[in-house]
């Protein structure tokens, strides 16, 4: 199975695709590794984002995205195009999501030896943790 993970950042999606399998993750070094939002109060803006991101899950073959969950309020609370975005992709036909706690992502890497594959990018490291959390 392909699943994502999924570290939404500003206004954009940082994706990490991962193939599952008896032997652990994989991680799957695609091309795409972020979709912006651009202007979330335009609705070509918001419309082309959840078509550009349905199209690589679709491409693909990504049957479940796993999102890192934002805090609604307080100190670290995420930005109102997250809470869009996150929408948007929750939405999408036949594509399951889940969301996994900053706090849950912490323990499991306090609790994992995580190795990161040298084909990842820094700025993908979250994502990467997003979606193996799923796999541990």
């Amino acid at each position: 199975m392909k699943l994502c993970g999924i570290e939404l950042k500003g206004n954009d999606a940082v994706l990490v695709v991962l193939e599952t399998s008896d032997e652990g993750p994989k991680h799957i070094d695609l091309p795409t590794r972020k979709i912006a939002l651009g202007d979330s109060d335009n609705a070509v803006d918001v419309i082309r984002f959840q078509d550009e991101i349905a199209t690589f899950f679709v491409s693909n073959n990504i049957s479940k995205a796993v999102i890192k969950k934002r805090a609604k309020k307080g100190k670290f609370a995420g930005g109102p195009d997250t809470f869009k975005m996150e929408a948007l992709i929750q939405v999408i036909p036949d594509l399951e999501v889940e969301l996994v706690t900053p706090q849950a992502l912490a323990a499991m890497e306090k609790k994992q030896d995580i190795i990161y594959p040298s084909s990842l990018k820094k700025y993908q490291e979250v994502a990467y943790l997003v979606g193996v959390s799923l796999t541990v």
